[in-house]
């Protein structure tokens, strides 16, 4: 009796080893399958963004020639969800006309948000924070590490349909430099001619004045935070910024 025992003893052992042996055979199974899938992940990552850095370069080539090749007042279409505006810049504000033209022809402002609408005065848009759901709170404060001097000329007034640069007020910014990439478009002439010789204007909406209408009209946000105030309930982006070539 105590040899069968002996020997059960010894086959459920010996079962109990089967199945720890399979069970560290399944694990070790499993935990090669989830490496292979993450070094797959990896993997496709890698090459998704060693492609995106070679079409983000072959697109600053031709940002280059482009460029290289601007008429004194290039034309270009600011594409929105709301439609087209067509703005020409100005030759006698060449640094905002070529810090514009660069941001545009870059991609710069393809997918950001006019980020203030203020009905009956203007338009503003601009700020890469605005690709950033989680930087709502510091929606308009965002854009590159430079300002551009400002290039005040008389005849250029905020009429509407204006282009102009966006800026610290003048505590902040006794020298009224311009942000690197913030820009507003003027709805209200009357509203807007208190800033005349105070922002730079650089260019004028040659077509799609409606189009400004019907954004200064959207449904805005007030003192809801951590919106801040007179940003669209909707978004109101633009999609691209393009070069009229003609």
């Amino acid at each position: 009796m105590k040899k069968h025992l002996i020997l059960l003893a010894g086959a459920a052992l010996a079962i109990l080893m089967v199945f720890s042996g399979c069970g560290r055979s399944a694990k070790k199974a499993a935990e090669a399958a989830e490496k292979a899938r993450a070094d797959s992940i990896a993997a496709v990552k890698a090459a998704q963004d060693s492609l995106k850095a070679l079409k983000q370069v072959e697109k600053k080539k031709v940002a280059a020639e482009k460029f290289a090749a601007l008429p004194a007042e290039p034309v270009f279409d600011i594409i929105t969800n709301y439609g087209t505006m067509r703005v020409k810049l100005f030759s006698k504000t060449p640094k905002h006309r070529d810090n514009f033209a660069k941001l545009s022809l870059e991609g710069y402002y393809d997918g950001l948000l006019f980020h203030r609408v203020i009905n009956g005065f203007m338009i503003q848009g601009g700020d890469p924070l605005t690709r950033d759901t989680t930087a709502v709170a510091r929606y308009g404060t965002g854009g590159p590490d430079y300002k551009i001097p400002a290039e005040f000329v008389p005849e250029y007034k905020h009429a509407k349909g204006a282009l102009a640069a966006a800026r610290q007020g003048d505590r902040a910014n006794p020298y009224r430099e311009s942000s690197g990439s913030q820009f507003y478009i003027v709805q209200n002439e009357a509203a807007c001619a208190q800033l005349d010789g105070a922002y730079t204007v650089f260019g004028q909406t040659i077509s799609g004045l409606d189009v400004i209408d019907k954004i200064a009209t959207v449904r805005t946000y007030k003192d809801h935070q951590p919106y801040p105030n007179d940003f669209p309930v909707k978004p109101v982006e633009i999609i691209e910024i393009k070069l009229v070539e003609e």
